[in-house]
């Protein structure tokens, strides 16, 4: 497989995951830079994975977009939001670095609130985005953009990060209560978990903030010993580094295979050194919870 330099990511949450029509136009602006698309009307949530020479510009033009045609005065969803453009991380592959995505969101911020009027709160080294949520326009004022929300996208918190898995676990039993003592059990530096119910189902989402050390298999393993497990979810890509690390007997059970690395979705978008492409793929939600 080729080798890539200065490829960033971006991982953009939206909260839409029922109209197709919108979906579909949000995934045309971000084409030149478009790896995956993952949607779940349940969630009402649709997360895009941008990469490449053009992600900055790719973000940009679908955050636009969404702020257009988006109101979350109607959105009716099971997953905490802040904004119709949710969350925006920018996060450092081969060849760059996390100084290198945090300069990349300092840019998406300025633009998105000169541009959009979109107040925006900044996460990555030093806060986490589950602090953003706690405390945005409680006691946390935005970092970048009007003080208060925008009238119908709200607010969007962009982020600089390493590289995380996010992944589901279905539950059987359907039972919210197991599953929300199961991620309060997990929660760790490593792990961020909700409990949550999905239509008629339950689900322990779980972000693995450090896939190499606490990764799909071990989280699998974690929940299974306290609930039987319905099935695996995984949602958008993962690292091969951490596809290397499961045995490939299990691959089936995890919900994990070779083309859903981010770097099968490089090489498929044509994208090495600085060449830019589009992919685009389907599945499911969450990204950043």
């Amino acid at each position: 497989m080729r080798q890539y330099a200065s490829v960033l990511e971006c991982v953009i949450n939206i909260s839409e995951g029922r109209d197709a029509a919108v979906l579909a136009a949000l995934a045309d602006d971000a084409s030149a830079a478009l790896l995956d698309v993952h949607t779940d009307p349940g969630h009402n949530r649709s997360v895009f994975t941008l990469a490449g020479v053009d992600v900055e510009a790719a973000a940009r033009a679908l955050t636009a977009t969404a702020v257009a045609r988006l109101d979350l005065g109607r959105h009716h969803g099971v997953h905490p939001r802040i904004g119709v453009v949710d969350v925006i991380p920018f996060v450092p592959l081969a060849g760059s670095s996390l100084d290198d995505a945090v300069a990349a969101r300092d840019r998406f911020a300025a633009w998105a609130a000169a541009e959009l009027a979109l107040p925006c709160f900044l996460y990555g080294p030093g806060r986490a985005l589950p602090e953003v949520r706690r405390r945005a326009f409680v006691d946390l004022s935005p970092d970048v953009g009007p003080a208060t929300p925008h009238p119908t996208a709200g607010a969007s918190a962009v982020g600089a990060r390493p590289v995380l898995v996010a992944y589901n676990l279905w539950l059987e039993p359907a039972d919210v209560a197991v599953a929300r003592s199961i991620a309060a059990e997990l929660r760790s530096p490593d792990v961020r978990a909700l409990g949550l119910t999905v239509g008629d189902g339950v689900q322990v989402s779980l972000n693995l903030v450090n896939p190499e050390r606490f990764g799909p298999a071990a989280a699998f393993d974690a929940v299974a010993s306290r609930s039987a497990i319905a099935r695996a979810e995984l949602v958008g890509l993962l690292p091969a580094s951490v596809l290397a690390g499961i045995p490939e007997a299990r691959w089936h059970q995890l919900d994990v295979e070779p083309s859903r690395t981010i770097e099968a979705r490089l090489e498929q978008a044509g994208l090495n050194g600085g060449s830019g492409g589009g992919a685009a793929g389907g599945s499911w939600n969450a990204g950043d919870s």
